[in-house]
């Protein structure tokens, strides 16, 4: 009886371990979570008008840019899969990597061939673990990204997509990642980064009177769109790093939440069996007692 009190003892302090990292890991998570919702909040604007502006210029200037032409035969897609450096986030890692793959099998099945880009240690252990290849791998910075990187990140994909697909170059870029709804919803989304192909915010003219509207560039919307798709690419790709971001601090603050939830109720699920094997053994003792002394008075 006493062994089993102390094992119950035992994993008691093994719980309340593990109770106290959980917790600490749950408010951590809860302090950076409210920076990264900033972040998001003050990038999207700027992403979507730079989006716009982009296409507005793609648009209308009726120029053939490498980042916005449509090539006839698509061989290669560049497939940029951002996922987390760390674990302990729920199910955060495996939707968007389970996403990844789906759009990979999607891109195969049109008779592509897939070249993955990766971020986050989670998703280069994931390839690595299934000895598959890819392009190119940026780790480190998966909770609090910056422009920098974002910035490295959009070089490379424009350096691969404006190389000929002969050389090892890409014809479309796609972009796997967690978008941010809500502190308890994330979703994992794709969208297509290169060529650029919806226009935003461009209506078409409701009436039939109505006039399309008339663009005068300056300089000429060849200038205009070298510097604004780079732009376009990097600030796109920062969103989604913000985002992916967000959505992994409030995935582990749920995921550590939950598991300090558990851990509390197997500190009371273990402390109740001590109490009743504590209990046994007093009660056990007593009728020794009781009994012995039943024997004595009997021999007298």
């Amino acid at each position: 009886m006493g062994a089993q009190i102390r094992e119950y003892r035992q994993r008691i302090r093994s719980v309340s371990a593990t109770k106290k990292i959980t917790r600490a890991m749950e408010l951590m998570a809860a302090s950076r979570v409210v920076k990264a919702q900033q972040a998001v909040r003050e990038s999207t604007p700027y992403a979507r008008a730079l989006t716009r502006a982009a296409s507005a210029v793609a648009t209308y200037s009726d120029e053939d840019h490498p980042l916005t032409t449509e090539p006839e035969n698509v061989r290669r897609a560049a497939v940029l899969v951002v996922a987390a450096d760390r674990g302990l986030a729920g199910g955060y890692n495996s939707n968007v990597l389970k996403e990844g793959e789906r759009v990979a099998a999607a891109l195969r099945d049109e008779g592509k061939e897939v070249v993955p880009y990766l971020v986050g240690r989670r998703a280069v252990s994931y390839y690595t673990f299934r000895k598959r290849e890819y392009a190119a791998e940026w780790t480190g910075s998966s909770e609090k990204p910056t422009f920098e990187n974002a910035r490295e990140i959009g070089e490379r994909l424009v350096a691969d997509f404006t190389r000929p697909t002969d050389e090892g170059g890409v014809d479309e870029v796609h972009v796997v990642f967690t978008r941010f709804v809500s502190m308890v919803t994330q979703e994992a989304e794709v969208i297509r980064l290169l060529p650029l192909e919806v226009v935003e915010g461009v209506e078409e003219p409701g009436d039939e009177g109505e006039l399309y509207p008339l663009y005068e560039f300056e300089p000429s919307g060849e200038e205009l769109l070298d510097t604004l798709l780079p732009r376009y690419v990097n600030a796109r790709i920062f969103n989604c790093l913000l985002q992916a971001a967000a959505s992994e601090l409030a995935a582990r603050q749920r995921a550590m939440k939950s598991a300090t939830d558990n851990a509390e109720e197997l500190i009371n699920k273990y402390t109740r069996l001590a109490n009743q094997a504590r209990q046994a053994e007093i009660t056990q003792e007593i009728s020794e007692i009781v009994g012995g002394s039943s024997a004595l008075a009997d021999s007298k």
